[in-house]
């Protein structure tokens, strides 16, 4: 595994980090998320990737990480990079959901049981609140690391100036923001124009979801059925299903093209081709075996895409 600096800090991340978003919920055969945790601490991935509302349903796959944690892998957790996350929709009531100090600092130690730490290494703030103060939200985050819940925080999917805001704040603070997370892919690079020049302006670090398009970037659905196993036949997908596949499907056949023309699996293609910008510091892969985890790690430590591959994927 190839690691690279988490922006302007002392933290190494793995180029390739695992997500358990979809892949770590209530359904999840249990045996199979700790051969997938084994593997990826064999691996070099030792970034761990969760949210509070992660499952489904929400708090599953904290749960999930925290037993499994405990019963397997307790001796690990110094070699472990383990991050969540508050800000969504998470709890009934007034106070379970956006980013007021009460629901980030009842929202993390809520994690923390789940989880059966005592600390993680990084704490998130998922999303901007509009109705909030920036002071209050970042004020909070701030007593968080003091408090030593947290040793680092995140910013997710922050436009870029509210994100620079943020970061003010918090340098202001003696707390840097250590990483900003959000989408990029082959299909949706929204993020280039503005995004990725202001990490790199931040001196943050970058962490990416969605590498492969919620599975789309592994050729999967080119079949011309929806895999029964699959992300976008699943009723409680949120961000997949079958008319995006179909919208998106074209776009992916050119894909496909291209790795097959280059010798290159197409899951392969797309991470390295998000691995090439260097303001990327790791990407969150959602695997749901030991195949596709393996099949997605082969991607680091590999050599730059050739000059007309990149041509082509322009």
């Amino acid at each position: 595994m190839t690691y690279r600096r988490c922006g302007n800090s002392g933290i190494l991340l793995p180029e390739i980090s695992l997500g358990l978003w979809h892949n770590f919920g209530a359904g999840a055969d249990t045996a199979e998320c700790r051969d997938m945790i084994a593997r990826a601490m064999e691996l070099g991935i030792c970034h761990f990737d969760l949210a509070d509302n992660y499952g489904p349903p929400p708090g599953s796959a904290e749960a999930c990480f925290g037993r499994l944690l405990k019963s397997h892998f307790a001796g690990l957790r110094d070699e472990m990079f383990i991050s969540t996350k508050a800000g969504h929709l998470m709890w009934r009531g007034v106070y379970g959901d956006w980013g007021s100090r009460k629901h980030l600092i009842a929202g993390l130690n809520q994690s923390l049981r789940r989880l059966q730490l005592d600390y993680v290494d990084v704490f998130y703030h998922h999303r901007p609140d509009p109705h909030t103060p920036l002071e209050e939200t970042i004020g909070a985050l701030v007593d968080i690391v003091r408090s030593g819940k947290a040793l680092y925080i995140g910013l997710s999917k922050y436009p870029p100036a509210l994100f620079k805001q943020a970061c003010a704040m918090l340098r202001a603070e003696k707390v840097p923001c250590l990483l900003h997370q959000f989408r990029y892919n082959l299909l949706d690079r929204a993020c280039e124009a503005e995004t990725l020049p202001t990490v790199a302006e931040e001196q943050t670090g970058s962490i990416v979801f969605s590498p492969l398009a919620q599975g789309m970037l592994t050729g999967k659905y080119l079949c011309g059925t929806l895999p029964a196993a699959s992300r976008a036949a699943d009723a409680s997908s949120v961000f997949l299903d079958e008319d995006k596949v179909q919208a998106d499907m074209e776009r992916v056949r050119h894909l496909q093209n291209i790795a097959d023309a280059a010798g290159i699996p197409l899951t392969q293609l797309a991470l390295r081709w998000l691995l090439r910008r260097e303001e990327i510091t790791s990407v969150l892969i959602g695997a749901r075996t030991v195949e596709q985890l393996e099949q997605c790690a082969a991607a680091t430590g590999q050599s730059p895409l050739p000059p007309d591959v990149l041509t082509a994927l322009q």
